[in-house]
């Protein structure tokens, strides 16, 4: 038997053998972004028209997705708007259920009682232009009825805002309290204070940079090359695939890049070091290290969730992320933020490194600084709750000390 009939080997994982499947063991559908149809959940929908595009062109019939908890009150002072990161959605808080494929992301910071309390604050979370859980993106339907595809055009940060602003304007928010969001939200968050500086009173720009960075571009192209050469992406029109025909491998090759960019280094070492992956064999080639399972697990559980065009879209704005562009660089346009503004540092992320917040804090007139410890990397936004909740809540509380509802 030649060395190539031996692999790959039975015990591995699909995964491991470039298959992704569902839990069950059944095929994925070719896209797992929200449809038409599906069940809606806590989601709700403004149409919110036509958008032009920085780079030029125009997006009709958009569509934004959101949710929101808490109530706004009389003087509409209290309304906080949180932006998700790059594979995040609306589904801040709640359970995972009918129409929502996983629980809440921020389910320890958004609540009643949490650092941004629900039963003080209107919080709304859209689904951001471009995203794939009901927001207008790649895999939503085109004006000729078709998903757009291949076809969707170029988004930057600030189409994305110019889309969100749209949404404030469609539910009646005229300001807001607080604008806060992390990585890509973050970008958002910042676009936000510069682009419409009247509408936000103060916000918080978590593990998050002003401009992607060489580094940055860097890890990003390789995302997006792993998922353009999974032939099933079929240059982005693969969204009538029958089930198991997606472009599920490159998407979850894309994952697992990224997802070494959002963990430290020294959470792998010494959380997986060199050890074997259960009874498999690394030195035969047939086998994994624990660390090589982990980031085949991540890879295979984000294409169960979302939608590889989608990723291309986001992935694209992130790397033409520059807050001063057109604005005379980024120093100028941070000098003209009139909003209060916080911001946070993970001390061991390593895509947004704590350098990269202390320029944004260095160039606001009005700005606190805080640098959270973490050994888990970027990744720390969605863990320390601990020590992010406080920071957020006195930050909040200081700017927008809203009377508690009985």
């Amino acid at each position: 038997m030649s060395a190539s009939e031996k692999r790959p080997h039975p015990r591995l994982a699909p995964s491991a053998r470039g298959q992704v499947r569902a839990d069950d063991g059944t095929p994925l559908a070719a896209s797992a972004a929200w449809r038409a149809g599906q069940p809606v959940g806590g989601r709700r929908f403004v149409d919110v028209g036509e958008i032009d595009l920085e780079a030029g062109g125009t997006l009709p019939g958009v569509r934004m997705a959101y949710e929101t908890w808490g109530t706004l009150n009389a003087e509409r002072d209290n309304a906080v708007l949180v932006l998700h990161a790059l594979t995040g959605d609306s589904h801040v808080l709640g359970d995972a259920g009918d129409g929502h494929l996983t629980a809440g992301w921020w389910s320890e910071m958004v609540g009643p009682g949490r650092p941004i309390d629900t039963h003080r604050y209107f919080v709304v979370a859209p689904n951001v232009l471009g995203g794939c859980q009901g927001s207008t993106g790649a895999a939503s339907l085109s004006p000729d009825g078709t998903p757009w595809g291949s076809r969707f055009p170029a988004l930057t940060v600030r189409d994305q805002v110019a889309a969100e602003v749209l949404l404030s304007d469609a539910i009646g928010v005229e300001s807001w309290a607080l604008v806060i969001g992390a990585s890509m939200g973050g970008h958002r968050v910042l676009e936000w204070a510069v682009t419409v500086p009247e509408r936000v009173r103060a916000f918080a720009a978590v593990a998050t940079a002003a401009q992607t960075t060489g580094d940055q571009i860097a890890w990003l192209h390789a995302q997006l090359g792993a998922i353009h050469a999974d032939p099933r992406f079929r240059g982005g029109d693969y969204y009538d695939a029958p089930d198991g025909e997606g472009p599920h491998v490159g998407l979850s090759l894309a994952r697992q890049i990224a997802h070494t960019t959002y963990r430290s280094a020294r959470e792998l070492d010494t959380r997986f070091g060199r050890i074997p992956q259960r009874a498999e064999n690394p030195l035969d080639g047939t086998g994994r290290f624990a660390v090589q399972s982990y980031l085949d697990h991540h890879g295979a559980k984000l294409a169960r969730r979302f939608d590889a065009g989608s990723y291309v879209t986001l992935t694209q704005s992130m790397i033409t992320h520059d807050l001063g562009r057109d604005r005379g660089g980024v120093a100028a346009a941070l000098a003209g933020v009139t909003a209060r503004g916080l911001v946070v540092a993970v001390d061991s992320d390593r895509l947004f490194l704590p350098a990269h917040s202390a320029q944004i804090a260095r160039g606001l007139t009005a700005a606190d600084l805080h640098v959270v410890h973490s050994d888990h990397g970027h990744d720390g936004f969605l863990i320390e709750f601990d020590t992010l909740g406080p920071i957020v809540a006195a930050f909040l509380g200081e700017v927008a000390p809203v009377v508690r509802r009985a």
